[in-house]
């Protein structure tokens, strides 16, 4: 049976309102609460929002069993010596309940925040490589000293390092094949929202995610990885509706997710005020749907 996720975004407010749903959704038996690491968000940029890290911070204070985690961390303006600090402080402070997720960022205001210059998806995806090795690197080390194209760190410590070991684990988004060989290199886990496009097409959804799935298996043949050694985490969308049309239609959802290899399932948790994410009356058939 699929895992059930589910996916809180950091716009709550009061902040003590992203908690009560995380400790909700914990109440609920799911495996993983995410939380979106961006500084902004185009489609709700008037809405008050706030920093994934100190959240997460304080739902890890208010919670005891579901893990915690981030979708995603990116380069566009996480630096990997600063970033592995909050990583392995999360870590400590959850007990080690902490995922975090990782991707290369899109071409959307988090890149453009600090008044970086505006970057192709081919030098997104190289800055993304070199973030991904030296963060893997300062996770599993004491002490780096490592400089890059674009990233470095001198005499970095990391002091007493992650509970989880050798590190927090990683879950990779990534739908192209430089991400999927970088997913199969350093992930534990691997997640993907679809395809690029528009995602009002049930058939092409499944289609982009099968073929993404059997990517992700060849680039783990290649690195020498079994199948199986990698969690793949089908996220759906938050303006998606339609695997909630009934319970059917979710039934039918997770089989043929199953069918494809997929370990887990993030829904967006019921947000009630703006008639996104997961609707609040299909909630209790997608906990049924996943024996909770």
């Amino acid at each position: 049976m699929l895992a059930l996720s589910a996916l809180v975004l950091p716009d709550r407010d009061p902040p003590a309102a992203f908690v009560a749903d995380v400790q909700n959704a914990e109440a609920a038996g799911v495996r993983t609460v995410w939380t979106y690491d961006h500084l902004t968000w185009p489609a709700l940029r008037e809405r008050p929002w706030y920093a994934a890290v100190p959240m997460l911070a304080a739902a890890a204070a208010a919670t005891g069993r579901v893990r915690l985690g981030t979708q995603v961390a990116t380069p566009n303006y996480r630096h990997p010596v600063t970033f592995a600090k909050d990583i392995m402080t999360l870590d400590r402070i959850s007990g080690g309940r902490l995922d975090i997720g990782v991707g290369a960022g899109s071409e959307g205001p988090d890149a453009l925040v600090l008044g970086d210059p505006p970057r192709d998806r081919g030098e997104r995806a190289e800055r993304f490589a070199e973030w991904l090795g030296l963060l893997d690197h300062l996770l599993t080390h004491r002490v780096t000293t490592v400089k890059g194209t674009w990233f470095s760190a001198v005499d970095a410590h990391q002091i007493p390092g992650c509970v989880q070991r050798p590190r927090v684990p990683l879950t990779v988004a990534a739908a192209g094949p430089r991400a999927l060989r970088l997913a199969a290199r350093f992930g534990q886990a691997w997640v993907t929202y679809g395809p690029y496009r528009q995602q009002d097409d049930p058939e092409s959804w499944f289609q982009a995610v099968g073929e993404q799935s059997a990517a992700l298996t060849r680039e783990l043949q290649a690195a020498g990885r079994a199948a199986t050694s990698v969690r793949r985490v089908a996220q759906i969308a938050l303006d998606v509706r339609w695997p909630f049309e009934s319970a059917g239609r979710y039934a039918d959802f997770l089989g043929r997710l199953s069918a494809m290899g997929f370990d887990e399932v993030t829904v967006h948790w019921p947000r009630g005020d703006d008639g996104r994410g997961l609707p609040a009356e299909s909630l209790g058939a997608v906990l049924a749907a996943h024996g909770l």
